[in-house]
């Protein structure tokens, strides 16, 4: 990404969750907030009862339909056509902040010239959105301000995920909603500490801080740091593994607090990449799906048995306190990659804390420099906090973008990889449930979560429903180019025509045996959230 996306190519929000709440006007996409991420639903409500007009942009009826101003409900996969088209309003009422334009941004006119692809008849045909609904809310977000963009994976699991990230932000320099308090871009991460897992390096591309390893000076600091030699070769992605493992490129895989098997695209692929490895190590602290094909299992232990941090969406860095001495045999993550470490040979590993590591972690990191465990006692450090005195950054690119000056990005809408046909009519789109996390490793274990949802549901329209002769409570086939899942169908108004819903949280209907692989070019994100399936009814008993 260039310009200002990759100013925040950590994904990070470039405001602070408190300040959702003062927001005139939100735009909701691609995001179900009160499923995936309710405390910051709870901040959208307060912005709604203190008069804050809010705009949802999904395809599925979601809980914050009832509070929205404007529903746009777009065809899945057709976000860029639906901000573009919102954007030439935008510019061609003149409804643009162009003095922010003119001082802080870049390539504008390229940008402005782009919009003439995306006439609202193209769009409305695009985005099944009517033009009117399209019109009124591209007025009320330019208009209504401070106004702020909320999205989470259903912007980016797609195959132009990159695309759709670089439209939010076209939108948010388009009216000068940066910068300020209750602006922005704001993702959602999907996970607790996926934020600072990111920060860390976790990345095939970058050391700590996204400094990337193909930087000579900064691959030079490392090396001096660490008394290593290191590559200047980016690594792969864990999608470009998979395929290398299949291909034998990659013969031994260690795969920390994750469950591949249920949630990468083409579990089948997954599968079959994981019975190709010589040797597969797990760490987790439950013997999930993954777990159960490892060679080597490595007991982790859970949040509530350790210390350290978490950083979290709105990039604050927060102590995590140990609560009860470990289970069993079971370990910190930090410790049992240091003595991995130390009998591969690895030196620099003997670290006796936590906080001995976030002290290396500051000396390398110039987005942590000033962050120490005495700073984060009390609520936590929003980075970047470079210094001891820093105080931390709540709002990012205050003034001017933290790249220089922001830079649009002229797009062409480009449709899902996979669309409907006559085998396979109908598109299926994922998320999450509000009572589990992820693939239920943790919260399938809790009785009380199991009663409120106690399986993976396909959710279709009474329209849909009645054409294939499938009532509520049926159990159904869903079938993708890549395998099929048996499920119980859930008929509901919720669903537009032509389009299916699952939860991807259940291992017996493991939606991921259907989703698309294919990569975004430029972040090698699967395209999880739009294929082409179809629904065969099972004989009932």
């Amino acid at each position: 990404m260039a310009g200002l996306a990759a100013s925040f190519g950590s994904g990070a929000m470039t405001n602070s969750i408190n300040e959702i709440k003062d927001a005139a006007c939100i735009l909701v996409i691609g995001s179900d907030t009160t499923s995936g991420h309710p405390v910051i639903a709870l901040e959208i409500k307060k912005a709604v009862r203190n008069g804050g007009k809010l705009i949802v942009a999904n395809p599925r009826e979601i809980e914050l339909c009832r509070y929205a101003d404007i529903w746009l409900r777009h065809l899945p996969g057709s976000d860029v056509a639906l901000l573009m088209g919102m954007m030439k309003i935008i510019a061609d009422e003149e409804l643009a902040d162009l003095n922010f334009v003119s001082e802080c941004c870049d390539n504008f006119d390229a940008f402005k010239k782009s919009l003439d692809n995306f006439d609202l008849d193209f769009v409305e045909k695009v985005t099944g959105v009517p033009r009117d609904t399209i019109i009124e809310a591209a007025r009320l977000y330019a208009t209504c301000k401070p106004a702020t963009t909320i999205y989470a994976m259903g912007i980016t699991q797609h195959s132009h995920g990159t695309d759709n990230v670089l439209a939010t932000a076209n939108l948010a320099m388009l009216t000068g909603n940066m910068g300020k308090p209750s602006t922005g871009v704001n993702p959602l991460r999907g996970q607790n500490n996926v934020q600072g897992a990111c920060d860390m390096g976790a990345l095939p591309n970058v050391y700590t801080g996204y400094q990337r390893v193909d930087n000579p000076d900064l691959q030079k600091k490392f090396e001096v740091a660490w008394r290593e030699d290191l590559s200047p070769t980016p690594g792969l992605t864990l999608t470009e593994m998979l395929d290398a493992a299949c291909d034998g490129k990659i013969k031994a895989m260690y795969i920390m607090g994750e469950n591949p098997i249920l949630s990468d695209a083409d579990a089948n692929h997954t599968e079959k990449a994981l019975k190709n490895l010589e040797f597969l190590i797990v760490q987790d602290f439950f013997l999930n799906e993954t777990a159960q094909m490892a060679d080597v299992v490595l007991p982790a232990v859970s949040f509530a048995e350790k210390d350290g941090t978490f950083t979290n969406t709105e990039r604050r860095i927060q102590r995590v306190r140990k609560a009860i001495d470990p289970i069993g045999n079971s370990k910190p993550d930090w410790w049992i990659i240091c003595q991995l470490a130390k009998k591969m040979g690895a030196q620099n590993f003997d670290f006796e804390n936590p906080s001995e590591v976030m002290e290396e972690i500051a000396k390398l990191t110039p987005s942590y420099g000033g962050v120490d465990y005495e700073r984060l006692e009390e609520c936590g450090l929003q980075w970047p906090c470079p210094t001891k005195d820093h105080p931390g950054t709540p709002i990012l690119h205050v003034g001017r973008f933290v790249c220089g000056l922001g830079k649009f990005t002229p797009l062409q809408y480009k449709p899902p990889a996979e669309i409907p046909d006559k085998e396979y009519p109908l598109i299926l789109t994922t998320g999450r449930s509000l009572y589990h996390y992820h693939t239920g490793t943790m919260t399938r274990k809790v009785a009380g979560l199991n009663a409120l949802d106690p399986e993976g549901l396909v959710e279709i329209n009474p329209w849909d429903a009645s054409a294939l002769k499938i009532k509520n409570g049926n159990t159904v086939k869903v079938i993708s180019r890549r395998g099929e899942v048996t499920a119980k169908a859930k008929v509901t108004e919720k669903m537009p025509k032509n389009v299916v819903f699952m939860t991807f949280h259940f291992a017996e209907s493991a939606v991921n045996l259907l989703t698309n692989p294919v990569l975004d070019p430029v972040a090698k994100i699967p395209e999880l959230k739009v294929c082409a399936v179809k629904i065969e009814g099972v004989k009932q008993k």
